[in-house]
């Protein structure tokens, strides 16, 4: 038979020039990426030298991720290549997202030694969707925020928002597993609503003593200059500093402040806030701010 048409292939030659199994080539013919183009007298399939350039073709696409039905609507017409490419271009995307998530799930998995109860709730809360997250911070928002009366605060926090990119890194991911995990804890919202209390004026009077140490971070740099030079929280020197920050404010007004914030976390979660919104954050000033507690606890009992 291919002695009298030679230019007629047998599956098996179609299989040699092309560097494919037969099976795959069967497969392909049967789903009609590559139909024969005749058969001979005893049924078999039969192709030509355009089934060749067909079969590169139908290879090409499928390397590319392409399934057969889309292989086959291309090579129809139905469609073009371009506009199937895009479609796999947005589901490749979405698909690296996905990874991307799972990456960051599982590398906070190993850092913590987490329990499979926690990476279950993990993946729940890596994977969850802009509306749900959006959700959580509401509600975290209400119950820390709601009811305090503060125009500047009112207005922060009706603009104040919490949300992950959409293509976010590993690092994003994990500073919003822990974020989340923190705000919808009952005890760190309690925390932080008597902070928000003791930093929130009361109607006709000027913010409370303290708020400033959260909110003017040449606080926390003045502190950390001094805590460079080696100046100990309970001596004469640190009580000059006290009085050059503060002046006659009410010293333990500014201490039950300070010492409410370090108790919630308030640090903690500022610096989890930035690296969730991929932020550059000021470093963390946990050791300036337990410095200055204790130095107004010493300046307190002299």
């Amino acid at each position: 038979m291919d002695d009298e048409r030679p230019d007629v292939l047998t599956i098996g030659r179609l299989a040699h020039c092309t560097g494919l199994p037969v099976r795959t080539l069967r497969f392909w013919s049967d789903e009609g990426a590559v139909p024969p183009v005749a058969r001979s007298a005893g049924g078999y399939r039969l192709y030509d030298a355009e089934s060749v350039a067909r079969v590169e073709l139908v290879r090409t696409l499928r390397e590319l991720g392409l399934g057969l039905d889309d292989v086959c609507r291309v090579l129809s017409g139905r469609t073009t290549v371009a506009e199937v490419a895009d479609a796999h271009v947005a589901a490749l995307d979405a698909q690296i997202r996905s990874l991307k998530v799972s990456r960051a799930v599982l590398s906070t998995v190993a850092k913590r030694g987490s329990t499979v109860e926690e990476t279950a709730l993990m993946n729940r809360l890596a994977r969850l969707s802009a509306a749900e997250r959006k959700q959580i911070i509401d509600e975290f928002k209400e119950e820390v925020f709601g009811g305090l009366d503060d125009p500047r605060l009112r207005d922060r926090i009706r603009t104040f928002s919490i949300e992950l990119p959409d293509d976010p890194t590993p690092e994003q991911v994990d500073a919003w597993i822990e974020l989340a995990e923190l705000v919808r804890d009952p005890g760190f919202r309690a925390r932080l609503r008597t902070w928000m209390e003791l930093n929130t004026p009361v109607p006709g009077q000027g913010r409370p003593p303290g708020a400033s140490i959260w909110w003017a971070r040449q606080i926390v740099q003045t502190v950390a200059e001094v805590r460079k030079g080696g100046v100990a929280p309970e001596g004469p020197a640190a009580a000059e500093v006290l009085s050059e920050l503060f002046g006659d404010a009410d010293r333990a007004a500014v201490l039950r402040s300070l010492e409410a914030g370090i108790e919630a976390g308030a640090e903690h979660y500022r610096r989890l806030v930035a690296r969730v919104r991929g932020q550059d954050s000021s470093p963390d000033a946990t050791e300036e701010l337990e410095w200055l507690a204790r130095a107004l606890r010493a300046a307190a009992q002299t």
